[in-house]
């Protein structure tokens, strides 16, 4: 029989049968549905690694059709802290469910290092949840094809540090508007925001007063 080891997501589990359990997994590769044999049995030594919130190390075999068989699984990084503040958790199952749909119209490795960066800074308390958030919908956006521009307004003009914006969501960009609430800092932050690492973006300061802003934007493009 075939196989194939790789790190992997849990994006959906559900019971079959007994004991079993069919997972759907998030890969480097791409999504993958698998049949945990025995895995509700108490003594499994498949259950101990297929936990959410983690990154697993799994072993896969041929089964019927796509349908692959797991064989093998260990944790590489549960990411407990997740569990202990509540507003976290449920952006992290938000996350798991938006990219789980996402992945069926656009099946790309990108979901991958999307999902594994927002839980990887979700288990650091430090990590500001509105930045993180932000993070997600505008790379979430910009897989899906619906990339935020934030280098031209709507009229097609370079972006300028002495104008103001608004989001237009009829026009699905920055539009120019006097008296705006998106100016130079907002747009140099989601830029970043755009081309950077969570635990890079992190490291900044000062971000706070326009955080809020910046995730209204990333919501509104992403259009959740």
């Amino acid at each position: 029989m075939n196989s194939l080891r790789t790190r992997a997501i849990v994006l959906r589990r559900t019971n079959y049968g007994e004991a079993d359990r069919i997972l759907q997994l998030l890969t480097p590769s791409g999504k993958r549905s698998v049949m945990a044999r025995g895995v509700r049995r108490e003594k499994s030594r498949l259950a101990g690694g297929i936990e959410l919130f983690a990154i697993c190390d799994v072993v896969i075999g041929d089964g019927k059709g796509d349908l692959g068989i797991l064989t093998s699984a260990r944790l590489v990084q549960f990411y407990r802290h997740i569990m202990e503040d509540y507003d976290r958790m449920q952006f992290a199952y938000t996350t798991i469910k938006l990219v789980a749909k996402a992945s069926e119209m656009v099946d790309e490795p990108d979901w991958y290092d999307i999902l594994s960066e927002v839980l990887m800074a979700l288990d650091v308390p430090s990590i500001s949840l509105e930045l993180i958030q932000t993070w997600f919908y505008v790379h979430y956006s910009a897989v899906l094809g619906h990339e935020l521009s934030l280098y031209h307004d709507t009229a097609g003009e370079k972006l300028a540090i002495d104008r103001q914006y608004r989001y237009d969501e009829a026009e699905q960009g920055l539009r120019s508007v006097v008296g705006g609430e998106l100016g130079a800092a907002h747009i140099k932050l989601l830029r970043l925001v755009a081309t950077r690492s969570l635990k890079t973006l992190a490291q900044i300061g000062g971000i706070e007063s326009i955080q809020g802003e910046c995730l209204l934007v990333a919501r509104q493009h992403a259009a959740i």
